[in-house]
């Protein structure tokens, strides 16, 4: 079949070994956005609303963000699946943050990214997030979800429908 891997005995099987080759890697697409938009940021000044609202509205959604990915992390890890895509998923985990995104871990990416640049206040780290968002969205988790779905058929299809994929 077109697509199929070799299983580890030599035959074809039609369900990918990882969701995640390695090609594009979630952190790395983060990191390399937040250092784009620094970059803009020291190149191209521009702010996007008064300190004391970045301040106020920033720090807090950079923390939030924080422990969202800590709670997903600790969430996979107490479910007995790894968190890297370049690993087999063992379980579809639909307990802790979870239950209401799909991407916990990529929501908290992109709102630290957010809160980081309303805290520092800038315009270049806002706008480095949209392709990375884009390239998630459109490129990273459909390719996680043809494999969930292809490695947890029915599982993984309810859950779909259950939760959304970002909020």
């Amino acid at each position: 079949m077109k697509g199929e891997s070799p299983g580890s005995n030599g035959s074809r099987s039609p369900v990918p070994k990882v969701a995640n080759l390695g090609i594009v890697r979630p952190p790395f697409v983060y990191a390399g956005a937040i250092a784009l938009g620094l970059l803009v940021h020291i190149v191209w000044r521009r702010h996007i609303s008064p300190p004391f609202i970045g301040t106020a509205v920033g720090a807090p959604l950079t923390l939030s963000a924080v422990a969202l990915f800590i709670g997903a992390v600790r969430t996979f890890r107490a479910a007995g699946t790894p968190v890297p895509g370049t690993r087999p998923t063992t379980t579809i985990v639909r307990t802790g943050p979870y239950s209401f995104s799909r991407n916990p871990i990529y929501l908290a990416f992109s709102l630290f990214q957010l809160g980081l640049a309303l805290w520092v206040n800038s315009l270049g780290l806002l706008l480095a997030l949209v392709p990375a968002v884009a390239l998630m969205s459109f490129v990273v988790i459909p390719r996680e979800e043809r494999y969930l779905g292809s490695r947890f058929t029915s599982e993984y299809t309810s859950y779909k429908a259950s939760v959304r994929r970002w909020l």
